[in-house]
This record gives structure tokens, C-alpha cells and sequence, in this order.
């Protein structure tokens, strides 16, 4: 009993003798802003100032917003983003703080500014973001994504291609072509995918198939019918699902061309599409190339430059690879000679680690959000070196603190 009231006691004058301590530190503290000038107090900003901005609209970001967290509305996140394009861990830190929040990086930028310069009369052109494992290629894609949806581009976004070659929900041959494979029902996941992104805006515009598809003996899509409809028969009916999705892109780049819509292609991982195999089985039990993949080919066709009106932003990675293909992140070598050709000529977007303004807004923006809640003197340089400034390493050591 006596050693159970003595172990209190001590606890209660150990917490006591901090809060002397504290209260000594505050009162020199205010004694030195005192005898501190006037005109250095007022000028001095708060530090919710130096790692956020008011400016939502990623169409009027400029380097005055450089190294600065930016908010989406919740209801705009959940039209571009409800069918992925977000990092896992991310979309969780999402949730965790009820607010979604984009950094403002130079490589965003860049794309912006490219798109907003650009003549939509001419050939498309495109982007290739390219980098280390990590870097923010998939956020900066997502930057650039939700000025494309402001500005009314249809968008045409495949949040991460590699999942159609390495984990398909389910593979079958191919009705009407022979020797091909369907993924039917990633294809009814992307053609619902694109109908959340898109359908506020194709019931504005009502645009209209070129011509009518006849998908069996009784069931056609005719002429003259929306875009709306054509989507939505592909998702009622699974089977035709690739093949809708092949019909709808050819239809996008012949409404785009005749300047009824702006289309805005963003395709993370886009190398899968060229990489010499993937986990798919054929019937003879052989692993299938990319090009025997009824999907692949409309997106290829996309991603030409034989349409106007429309910019097309892609990202190559590592992580879109399988081993033995990993031991560079330039865009000549994940590609590799086909794909590299078929993209050629296009405009090369870096995206590498944090600067140090960026790395401090990072800090900044979790000590705010009492993410990061016990630090000691240093810690922000130690997590600097730990993680090389690499946003997703930094991202992972922040999870434990």
C-alpha cells in the first residue's frame, strides 16, 4: 500500500516539476517576443500559411503555390477517384484526416502548363511521367486529372493497367476474335469507372454514336444512340463488355476530332501494355502476350496521335514490370522498342523526390493534422535521411510516429 501511494506521489511531483519547467521556458519565450521588434512579429506569417493555399482550382496554380497543400471537395474526389487512381495508403490517410489534400509539384505544373498552352486543333500530343519507385507519378496524374475534369475534358483514365495483365478478374476467349482473350469483367469495372467520371457531362453534351453495333442476333446498339447508352450496355451486359469499350474509344476519337468534346487520356503504368508477357493463361496453358488482350489494342489506339482535340498523359513505372525488367525507371527502356515507337515523338515529364520546401510542408502538414504528435529535436532531419526525401518512403515511416 505505502509503495503504491509513494510511486503516485512521485508520478504527480514528476508531472508537476515538467509543468514548472514548461511554464519557465514559455515566460522566456514571451520575454524575448517582448524585446523582440514590432515590425518582425507582424510581418512573420502564420504556419498554416506556409504549407497550404486557398486556391482550389488546379487551373490557377502557378509557383506561388509551389511546395503547397492544396483541398479537393470531397464530392469531386469521389467522381474522379470512387474507381481507383488514388494510392491505397493514401486513400486511407484520406479518410484518417476527412479531407483529401494534393501537394503542388513542379512536375504537375509542367503538365498544366503544357495543356493550357497546347493547340487541341493539332495532333495530340503525349506525356510521359517517368521516375523512381515512389516519386508521386500516380498524385501528380491525379493533379492533373481533376483540372482535366473543371476544365470539360471526358476523361479517359485507366487508374493502373498493370492489374489487367497481372490480376484479372477473370479471363475468357474472346467471341469475335479468334485467338484473343477477354477480361470481362475489368472491362465492366473500367466502362463503370468511366460513366462516375463522365456522366454530368455526356448528358450535357449528348453526343451520339457514329453507327450501329450489332453484338449478336438480337441485341445491337443503333445509330444515333448515346454514349450514355452504349456504356451502359456494356455494364448490363458483361459479355460485351470488351467489346463495348473498344466501340466507345473509337467513337471518342471520331467525336473529338470533329470538335464536339476534349478528351483527356491518363493511363498509370501504360509499359504494361508492351511488356513481353503477362500472368495470363491461354487454353494450352501458355502465359499470353499484352497484344492478345482484347483491351490492349483500343487503348493503343488511343494513344496514337491520329486525332485532334484531346491530350494524352501516361506514366511509366518499374512496379508495372515483372522481374528481370526493373533496372530502370527511363521510359526508352520500360517501353522497350515497340513501345518507345509507338509514343514517339512525345514530351518526357520527370517527377523525382521531395525538395526541401516540399519536404517541409510534408512535416508541417502532419504536425498539423496531429498526425506526427511526439518529436524530439532532429526528428525532421533524421526522417530526412531515412528516407532520401522519397514521398512514398517518407509516407511509411510517418505511419508508426
Amino acid at each position: 500500500m505505502f509503495r503504491k501511494q509513494f510511486g503516485n506521489l512521485s508520478r504527480v511531483s514528476t508531472h508537476l516539476s515538467r509543468n514548472v519547467l514548461a511554464a519557465r521556458v514559455a515566460s522566456r519565450e514571451t520575454e524575448m517576443s517582448t524585446n523582440a521588434a514590432p515590425a518582425e512579429a507582424v510581418t512573420a506569417p502564420p504556419l498554416v500559411n506556409e504549407f497550404r493555399t486557398g486556391v482550389a482550382n488546379p487551373g490557377e496554380h502557378s509557383d506561388v503555390q509551389l511546395g503547397k497543400f492544396y483541398t479537393i471537395p470531397m464530392e469531386q474526389k469521389k467522381q474522379i477517384f470512387s474507381g481507383g487512381g488514388l494510392p491505397k495508403q493514401y486513400e486511407q490517410q484520406i479518410k484518417t484526416f476527412t479531407e483529401a489534400c494534393l501537394m503542388v509539384r513542379s512536375p504537375a505544373l509542367e503538365l498544366l502548363n503544357y495543356i493550357k498552352r497546347a493547340d487541341l486543333s493539332k495532333p495530340v500530343v503525349r506525356y510521359v511521367l517517368y521516375g523512381d519507385n515512389g516519386v508521386g507519378k500516380t498524385l501528380t496524374m491525379a493533379h492533373v486529372l481533376h483540372y482535366g475534369m473543371l476544365n470539360d475534358f471526358l476523361l479517359v483514365h485507366v487508374p493502373w493497367a498493370p492489374n489487367w495483365m497481372k490480376r484479372p478478374k477473370e479471363s475468357a476467349n474472346s467471341a469475335s476474335q479468334e485467338g484473343f482473350i477477354d477480361l470481362p469483367f475489368d472491362a465492366a469495372a473500367w466502362l463503370v469507372h468511366f460513366k462516375a467520371q463522365n456522366s454530368k457531362l455526356l448528358e450535357r453534351l449528348q453526343l451520339k454514336t457514329s453507327k450501329e453495333y450489332v453484338w449478336s442476333k438480337r441485341e445491337s446498339t443503333p445509330a444515333g444512340s448515346s454514349l450514355i447508352e452504349l456504356v451502359e450496355h456494356g455494364i448490363a451486359r458483361i459479355k460485351y463488355a470488351s467489346e463495348t469499350t473498344a466501340a466507345l474509344i473509337s467513337e471518342l476519337k471520331q467525336l473529338a476530332t470533329a470538335g464536339q468534346c476534349k478528351v483527356m487520356v491518363a493511363i498509370d503504368g501504360y509499359n504494361a501494355f508492351f511488356h513481353p508477357i503477362t500472368r495470363i493463361f491461354s487454353d494450352n496453358k501458355q502465359r499470353v502476350s499484352p497484344d492478345r488482350i482484347t483491351l490492349t489494342q483500343p487503348f493503343l489506339d488511343i494513344t496514337n496521335y491520329d486525332w485532334t482535340n484531346g491530350v494524352c498523359i501516361l506514366s511509366v513505372d518499374k512496379i508495372a514490370m515483372t522481374e528481370g525488367y526493373m533496372e530502370s525507371y527511363l521510359p526508352r527502356y520500360l517501353l522497350g522498342k515497340e513501345g518507345f515507337e509507338h509514343l514517339d515523338p512525345f514530351v518526357p515529364v520527370h517527377v523525382g523526390n521531395y525538395t526541401e520546401k516540399e519536404f517541409a510542408s510534408y512535416i508541417n502538414y502532419y504536425l498539423d493534422r496531429h498526425w506526427i504528435s511526439k518529436t524530439q529535436p532532429g526528428f525532421d532531419e533524421q526522417l530526412k535521411f531515412m528516407s532520401n526525401m522519397n514521398p512514398y518512403t517518407l509516407m511509411q515511416l510517418v505511419r508508426g510516429l
